[in-house]
């Protein structure tokens, strides 16, 4: 049995599995990441003496499984774009779990809203599944396919429910062109309402409660009564408005505070043209409503954490940002 817990992270260069990957090599545990692009792994996680990197496909069920060998959490961050969810995500899974099968290993998978659909109050761990997408009908079925899993022995399943992310290596693009833009003195983009509260995790908050998770399992690994599937939700910060935050990272960011909504009408517009957007059409009741996560459970379990300032998330961000962007950014404000 290993002393120290071994860790696969799965979609390590992606926005929650860098912020994980980074936590744990910055408690010096060993972890090995499997990566499509060595160079940019390198490139992210410079002089890490407890990192391996592996370069490979997680959709390469025989290399997977190899990888797999010997660790004791295997962390899901795999994620593919809108357009290619179908066919992709629910084959990785699982393979992911047929790896994890292997030495009974438990699977951290970071989960989201999307099986709620328009959930009116805030959603508990143990809330009924109500989706009202396709999207959020395949996150159901991921998610009983790992819970089925875990409940016939195959593995042991951490399912972390997390809302929209923000933070240092964000790039998808509902994230990036928000702190772009703001670094550029362009107007924020968002989608159909900036008016409204949302709900946001900044990465690195995230892979704080989410590794302090598993290493909880790992201490209580010989306790019999763990339970093969569990559920949290970590809300993050409840933001009063897109347009009062966007106003802060303008702040921040010393440049003019302009915002940017796109209508429903121009979102199928450019969705004719662009794919992942007409993909996005189906979820813009996630912008229109203002859908919470109930995570009292987690903040009871850890009293102690505090989630990181705003100003100081908001500076760390934007200091990313213009560190790994080729524009030529303004950022005289930053670190004040």
């Amino acid at each position: 049995m290993n002393e120290q817990p071994t860790t696969l992270v799965l979609g390590a260069t992606g926005s929650i599995g860098y912020a994980v990957t980074a936590n744990l090599l910055a408690r010096q545990l060993p972890v090995t990441i499997l990566v499509r692009d060595r160079a940019k792994a390198e490139a992210l996680f410079q002089n890490q003496p407890t990192l391996t990197i592996i370069e490979g496909d997680a959709q390469d069920a025989a290399l997977l499984n190899r990888t797999s060998v010997g660790k004791d959490f295997i962390f899901h961050g795999i994620n593919y774009p809108y357009n290619k969810w179908f066919g992709n995500m629910d084959t990785v899974t699982r393979k992911v779990i047929d790896a994890a099968q292997q030495t009974r290993a438990t699977i951290i998978f970071p989960g989201n809203v999307y099986s709620f659909g328009h959930a009116r109050e805030p959603i508990r761990e143990d809330s009924h599944p109500n989706p009202c997408t396709r999207k959020g009908r395949l996150r159901v079925e991921i998610e009983a396919m790992l819970e089925q899993a875990a409940r016939a022995g195959q593995c042991r399943v951490l399912n972390v429910r997390l809302p929209d992310f923000w933070g240092p290596n964000v790039l998808n693009e509902g994230m990036k062109p928000i702190f772009d833009s703001a670094l550029t003195g362009n107007a924020l983009p968002w989608i159909v309402n900036a008016d409204s509260p949302h709900q946001l995790v900044y990465t690195k908050d995230a892979a704080e409660i989410t590794v302090r998770l598993f290493l909880r399992a790992w201490d209580s690994r010989l306790q019999p009564a763990d339970k093969p599937y569990d559920v949290w939700n970590y809300g993050g910060t409840t933001v009063s408005s897109m347009r009062a935050w966007f106003g802060q990272i303008s702040e921040q960011a010393g440049t003019p505070a302009k915002v940017q909504v796109y209508s429903r009408f121009m979102i199928s517009v450019l969705g004719v043209f662009i794919p992942v957007l007409r993909e996005v059409k189906e979820m813009l009741y996630l912008y229109e409503n203002t859908i919470l996560l109930d995570d009292q459970k987690v903040r009871t379990l850890f009293p102690d954490f505090q989630p990181t300032p705003m100003k100081e998330a908001l500076t760390d961000t934007l200091t990313w940002y213009a560190r790994h962007s080729n524009a030529d950014f303004q950022y005289a404000n930053l670190g004040n």
